[in-house]
């Protein structure tokens, strides 16, 4: 921008602003006197710093493809008709032309084959609602595995378990708005969930369905909760999980020149800005790709839902598989209780199930708080490894995902695998429980093994591959001294200590503050914290690393000194 468009000088007399700059000037101080601009803005440095790392792109992920899943879920509400009205469907899909449907089933197959990019729209749509959910649950477990759920992050890791299971719900009620067979046979099973629920459950099968089972009301019901109810929400709930990164900075990884107190990385303008505008077209171009080049969902040839039919091989969205496998590979328990009967072969899998995970989840950050009694602001992530049993716990949970979600596919197995489904069936009922707790103690061994692979190259360095044969016949690989980085990261973690229980009184008899009830938790506290840093390797005191750093240098003089006197020697010799 020319001077000369803002001001205007004769070179001898200072500079004046020209008309424009005025009037532009006037209309910031009257929307300034009236809005508080400057003052809301005034908290936001544009300056910010945000660290680089690939692993907080999952965060990105989920945000841009949520951002997808707006734009393209507009393009798609100009021409969905939500109603369950009875239509003959005379459009250019020829197998099903003189069907009778409902107008939702009728304006999906419009939105296919008759509007322009209409069928694109819907496959990047449902694309993009597969990614959010899988990008959220990766960055959750990047979150809980850097230890970045952490005070003060505790609110922001129950935002996004939040968001997760809004994001869930959200897919749920999208791949049911078609009225398909196959999205009609998934709306068949939640009446039927909801009717399992004991007492309460077929007046909330009345009241959400208007009626007997399908009605005519649940799919505008269901429209009205998918593009503004939770939507709404998750729109919130993000705002408020960005806001407060923002306020409590970003964490980062260890490094030099990296601490509790500050940030490095880029700021927020320009450079922070373009990366992430430049990743939402990634994110944006791939989502087309995918809805471009792989059929997602041909409501087409499922047809529209009678419930008189069901779909051979029936299967939900994959983020819904896990309770299905569980509700596939439960025996057949069932309670009669006072004229009810209580299904708990539904009731587990289902009701039970997925809300007690969650639980878990959310209650995680204020266990582990609670067990190792830290209360400080932590700013800097932590490596798996140096966490192993909260690592160990995790795994844990992912193995009982991943086999619960195996098991939603046990006809899918038999079939390729040329397998009984009664087999895979009754060993996915024991691998659920079992598999777990293996996870957990290879897992646990694992990280604690790589922490003594980390304790030897800070005293003794890394292996150079450089043999020597000592003067009594014996040969030895020498290590060399890492580098002050890699020192820095290995060593830029606390030493953990294990609470100790002073029990119901202290050493002058007095009474501990709680009772009898605080001194059992304390006990309680004190062995959960003891089995929580068993066999943890802690990192090397001060003295020990100046220690190993003396004896590597020594190493490495006497490692010169070979080479340089050796028979390989560099340079030319008394023979050449």
């Amino acid at each position: 921008m020319k001077s000369a468009d803002v001001a205007s000088t004769n070179g001898t007399e200072p500079a004046t602003p020209s008309k424009g700059a005025k009037r532009a000037g006037a209309v910031a101080t009257w929307a300034d006197d009236r809005l508080g601009l400057a003052k809301a803005t005034k908290g936001l440095s544009l300056r910010k710093v945000f660290p680089d790392h690939w692993s907080f792109m999952l965060g990105e992920i989920a945000l841009w493809s949520f951002v997808v899943l707006l734009l393209t879920g507009v393009f798609l509400t100009l021409w969905f008709d939500p109603s369950m009205a009875e239509v003959q469907y005379n459009g250019s899909y020829d197998p099903l032309r003189g069907v009778h449907m409902s107008r939702a089933m009728a304006s999906t197959l419009e939105i296919s084959f008759d509007v322009r990019g209409g069928l694109l729209m819907r496959q990047m749509h449902h694309w993009a609602a597969m990614i959010f959910i899988a990008a959220m649950m990766i960055h959750l477990l990047r979150v809980y595995l850097t230890g970045a759920f952490r005070k003060p992050r505790e609110i922001n890791w129950l935002i996004g378990c939040l968001l997760l299971l809004l994001g869930t719900i959200e897919g749920f009620t999208g791949y049911s708005l078609p009225d398909d067979l196959l999205s009609g046979t998934g709306v068949r099973a939640a009446d039927g969930f909801m009717k399992a629920s004991p007492v309460i459950g077929t007046y909330m099968s009345f009241f959400l369905f208007g009626g007997e089972f399908p009605g005519d009301q649940i799919i505008p019901r269901f429209y009205a909760i998918h593009i503004l109810l939770i939507p709404g929400i998750l729109l919130a709930l993000i705002t408020a999980h960005l806001i407060l990164v923002v306020y409590h900075k970003h964490t980062q990884w260890p490094g030099p020149g990296k601490t509790e107190d500050n940030v490095v990385g880029p700021p927020l303008l320009p450079i922070y800005m373009a990366k992430a505008g430049g990743f939402f077209f990634i994110v944006f171009g791939m989502t087309a790709l995918l809805g471009g080049l792989f059929t997602l969902n041909p409501v087409w040839k499922y047809g529209p839902y009678d419930p008189s039919k069901v779909t051979a091989g029936s299967q939900p969205d994959w983020y819904m598989g896990w309770p299905d496998g569980l509700l596939r590979i439960i025996p057949a328990w069932e309670t009669h209780l006072w004229g009810f009967t209580v299904s708990w072969n539904i009731m587990l899998p289902i009701l039970i199930a997925p809300p007690l995970l969650l639980m878990v989840l959310m209650v995680l950050p204020f266990l582990e708080s609670w067990i190792t009694g830290d209360k400080r602001e932590h700013h800097l992530l932590q490596r798996p490894r140096n966490a192993p049993t909260r690592t160990a716990i995790m795994a844990a949970l992912i193995t009982f995902y991943g086999l619960s979600w195996a098991a939603g596919g046990n006809d899918i197995i038999a079939i390729k695998l040329n397998l009984s489904i009664n087999q895979i069936t009754y060993f996915l009922r024991g691998a659920v429980i079992i598999g777990p707790i293996i996870a957990f103690i290879i897992t646990r061994r694992w990280c604690i093994s790589l922490q003594r692979h980390d304790e030897a190259k800070l005293l003794h360095g890394y292996e150079t591959g450089v043999i020597v044969r000592s003067p009594d016949g014996g040969y030895a690989e020498k290590h060399l001294p890492i580098s002050e980085a890699d020192a820095y990261v290995l060593t830029a973690r606390d030493r953990e200590e294990v609470y100790s229980s002073n029990g119901a009184a202290d050493e002058s008899g007095v009474a501990a503050p709680g009772g009898r009830r605080a001194a059992v938790m304390n006990k309680v506290r004190s062995r959960l914290s003891a089995l929580m840093f068993a066999d943890n390797v802690q990192k090397p005191t001060a003295e020990e690393l100046h220690e190993a750093q003396h004896h590597s240098e020594h190493e490495l003089h006497e490692l010169e000194h070979q080479i340089s006197t050796g028979p390989n020697k560099h340079g030319p010799t008394s023979d050449h």
